[in-house]
């Protein structure tokens, strides 16, 4: 498919040729073509073509850059130099305009957000881009670079900015000619468009030179920003999608096409998204590169307070209460809620109030500063209109919160009880800013801040009267936020949880002048003790760390306290400081858990900055093992440990009245000695034992081998999958099958067993003493050569059971004396379990007849 800019670019300078010097050009572009060793084309097709069909031609045979370079000495080679030089300085001319308008648009767009310039605070973005986007050497592929993050990061902002360094013309030099911001929010308003009605958009005046714009694909940078606010069909086959760019097509199909490079697939793409909407997309779209965006790191958020404080000690005493609240800290890192953060404390000192108060929690801060938004300069209190505005703006707010809408039109605005005169007041104080795509659009200054306002809303109409019938309950509504259901919801539920605090109440009672329902408190309560009950269906699906942050933002300890001791059952997983100081909180407030689960990652090893008090924290978190008694089954996941941070470990549980029956240590990497962990399983009556994914030297083998061995042992199932088991591990494990009268279940799975590692493993199995009753060695690089072996245990061995032998190289020989061993009459296996996908189809063949015959096969279909 030729790229469509062909129909413009060429045709457009062709006409100035009469039919005479459109032949000899022809000619000439003939021997120019040879000329340069390009793939040729027929002189019969380029003699009969018309303008429009030379045009395909030739971009069918050369790329963008070779097809304009070619015109271009070709031009210049019948004398008409005045075509070149002009297309030329209208290209440049043109470029100029655009980057002019773009300075100035994003320029006041910034303006709005931000009193101080921030444009310095991305230069390590910028130059990181630049690696990305531009070719080094030779290399001329187009790119296609995702920026991840989470919702409210600075993604948009990096972008806008990262157009303004480019319009001073300090990125991209020479790269790019035009580059062109598509927001996904705003344009799926548009619901149909061409990708030429997109860039028209864009352009300063009316008339866009559509013609010259795409006559240089490759030099035409396309952003689209924000993924996750559009529907997107992964399932689209090519032929449903759009192939030309004055084609009108449902703008998620317009945009699917430009991601799949069946638009202009010369052109470059920078695109961002939610790290969830890219984890779902990313087999769907061919990108190059992929780039996380963190945010502001601490000099810039430094650096942010310094502008905007005149004073730089004052300046230094705001940030360092930031610094010390690690939960603001990490909300600052969104530039925008960092700017807003740093106004609404320099406004708390010059009024000359005291600003740690207001410090005490995220929610804090955004109640004083959104209230004070709307109480006009020295005043005290708001007036009638302000109180009615910020509660219509709640129901904007929640509306678009269930109905996955950020933009709102002025309908919708309307809808919502804030009228056409309203929008200046709003605009003016900062809550809502224009849409960049429409001037009669409007969204909230930052996501949070639509978050804060939505629950808002259930605090001041707790008895539910919105207008709009996909708004719920306050039990949906927080189901919905702490199972995860809508993932763009990172502090909705928190802020709701945060205004119960007495404090936040005050100052909305104050603000809004009424007293606010006391029930709703209890009401919550009973609701999440339903909800929380061991034998809710919905338990297991709550995420644990939204439903900690929601109580440490609410900051009540009776409530925490009563909350927490509602769980039997809690699964932990932090991911950075932040999580460790939530999850320190809430673990000090329950003594009711029978079942515990941690995964603390790499944190532990990597904050080297915060190592002391991570460890402080740490200490906080395993002292769960002194207050709750009743822990029968522990899991660690995912998790390193080096040796202070096992030692504190080992010291809690080891000092605790525990009675573990279930010990899981999934995926966990030791960095110091094992002893004092295998201590562990030998100082509690362990009934089962999971070491999935744990790596097991020789002698942790040999350790807990001799463990296994010993006659007070109750192990009944022990899954050593993937520990990435020596050739040793083999006898001292058939020793514990001689000698081990508990252990019924045995996975060794994904280990290099092999067929002398199981012919150890078969003579200790046929053995009368053997109690084993289920074996998994899927993926242990078998061969058909250990299936005799395998197969006498199947008559020999009264007590197994179960044999899953998936994902080995068996071979027909293999399953054929398998097969023959199961028809004995002495065989007393109930299952065996092969995978369809290792044999032949040959094998295949004879396995599902076997199958009809022998119910004890169990066939496994997939991959």
């Amino acid at each position: 498919m030729a790229s469509l800019f062909s129909d413009f670019g060429f045709i457009w300078y062709w006409k100035e040729l009469n039919k005479i010097e459109f032949m000899y050009f022809k000619e000439l572009l003939i021997h120019e073509i040879l000329q340069m060793g390009l793939k040729q084309i027929s002189w019969t097709e380029v003699k009969e073509a018309s303008r429009e069909d030379l045009a395909i031609l030739l971009v069918k045979h050369c790329d963008g850059n070779q097809a304009w370079d070619t015109t271009f000495r070709v031009f210049q080679m019948i004398g008409r130099n005045v075509i070149t030089n002009r297309a030329t300085g209208e290209i440049a001319a043109h470029s100029t305009i655009y980057r002019a308008h773009l300075k100035e648009k994003l320029t006041h767009d910034c303006s709005r957000k931000f009193n101080i310039s921030i444009q310095n605070f991305f230069q390590d973005e910028y130059d990181h881009l630049e690696n990305l986007l531009v070719p080094n050497g030779t290399e001329n592929n187009p790119k296609m670079v995702v920026l991840q993050g989470v919702a409210g990061i600075g993604k948009t902002i990096l972008l806008k900015n990262l157009m303004i360094v480019w319009s001073e013309g300090l990125v991209f030099q020479n790269k790019f000619s035009y580059i062109f911001y598509f927001c996904c929010h705003d344009v799926k308003q548009l619901q149909t468009a061409s990708l030429a009605d997109l860039i028209s958009r864009e352009w300063p005046s009316p008339s866009a030179p559509m013609e010259e714009i795409l006559s240089q694909p490759e030099k035409l940078l396309f952003i689209i920003d924000s993924l996750e606010g559009m529907e997107w069909n992964v399932t689209q086959q090519d032929s449903q999608l759009c192939y030309n760019c004055m084609e009108k097509q449902p703008v998620n199909v317009l945009l699917s096409s430009l991601l799949r490079k069946k638009i202009l697939p010369e052109s470059s793409l920078l695109i961002s998204t939610s790290c969830e909407t890219f984890k779902d997309l990313k087999d769907w779209i061919e990108y190059t590169n992929v780039r996380t965006i963190t945010g502001f790191k601490e000099n810039n958020i430094n650096m942010c307070f310094h502008s905007l404080f005149q004073d730089r000690n004052i300046a230094q005493e705001a940030f360092s209460l930031i610094r010390e609240n690690e939960q603001l800290f990490t909300v600052c890192q969104a530039p925008v809620v960092c700017y807003m953060v740093a106004t609404c404390l320099k406004n708390e000192i010059e009024s000359g109030k005291d600003p740690v108060s207001i410090c005490r929690r995220t929610t804090s801060l955004y109640t004083t500063h959104i209230l004070n938004l709307f109480i006009p300069h020295n005043a005290q209190n708001p007036s009638n209109n302000s109180e009615d505005l910020l509660d219509n703006l709640c129901f904007l707010a929640v509306e678009g919160m269930w109905t996955d809408i950020s933009v709102f039109n002025e309908e919708a605005l309307r809808r919502n009880g804030i009228m056409d005169s309203d929008i200046p007041t709003l605009l003016d104080i900062g809550i809502l800013e224009q849409s960049r795509e429409s001037e009669n659009s409007y969204i909230f200054l930052h996501p949070s801040v639509q978050e804060f306002c939505a629950a808002m809303f259930y605090l001041l109409h707790s008895e539910m009267d919105h207008s709009c019938q996909g708004v719920y309950f306050i039990e949906t509504f927080l189901f919905t936020f702490l199972n995860k259901i809508k993932k763009q919801w990172v502090f909705l539920g928190c802020f709701f949880f945060g205004l119960l605090h007495e404090t936040e109440q005050e100052k909305l009672e104050a603000f809004f002048g009424y007293h606010l329902s006391k029930e709703l408190r209890r009401q919550l309560f009973l609701w999440l003790e339903l909800l929380l009950d061991t034998l809710h269906p919905d338990v297991k699906k709550i995420n644990t760390m939204k439903f900690f942050y929601c109580l440490f933002e609410m900051e009540e300890e009776v409530f925490v306290q009563s909350a927490m001791n509602c769980r039997e059952q809690i699964d932990v997983v932090v991911k950075g400081y932040s999580d460790f100081i939530v999850a320190a909180y809430c673990l000090s407030h329950g003594s009711a858990l029978t079942d515990f689960s941690i995964s603390a990652q790499n944190v532990l090893n990597e904050e080297l900055g915060q190592r002391g008090k991570l460890l402080i924290l740490w200490h906080q978190i395993c002292s769960v093992f002194l207050r709750n008694k009743d822990i029968k089954t522990l899991r660690i996941e995912d998790t390193i440990f080096n040796e202070p941070v096992f030692k504190i470990f080992y010291s809690y549980l080891k000092n605790s009245s525990c009675i573990l029956k279930t010990l899981v240590a999934y995926n966990v990497s030791f960095l110091c000695d094992k002893r004092l962990f295998l201590e562990l399983i030998q100082s509690y009556n362990l009934e089962e034992l999971y070491l999935r994914g744990t790596f097991l030297s020789h002698s942790d083998v040999e350790m807990l081998c001799d463990i296994l061995n010993q006659a007070e042992c109750n192990i009944r199932i022990l899954d050593l999958a993937n520990c990435s088991l020596c050739e040793h591990s083999w006898d001292y494990l058939s020793d514990v099958l001689r000698q081990n009268k508990s252990l019924r279940y045995l996975n060794i799975s994904y280990n290099n067993l092999k067929d002398e590692g199981l012919k150890a493993l078969c003579r200790a199995l046929t053995l009368p003493n053997s109690a084993l009753h289920s074996l998994s060695l899927e993926a242990c690089q078998l061969t058909g050569a250990c299936c005799k072996d395998l197969a006498s245990t199947f008559t020999r061995y009264k007590c197994l059971r179960r044999i899953n032998l998936a994902k080995n190289s068996l071979g027909f020989s293999g399953l054929f004396v398998l097969c023959k061993a199961m028809k004995d009459q002495t065989c007393t296996l109930y299952e065996l379990k092969l995978r369809m996908a290792d044999f032949d189809s040959d094998s295949q063949e004879f396995l599902l007849s076997e199958m009809e015959r022998n119910k004890i096969l169990s066939i496994e279909n997939g991959v």
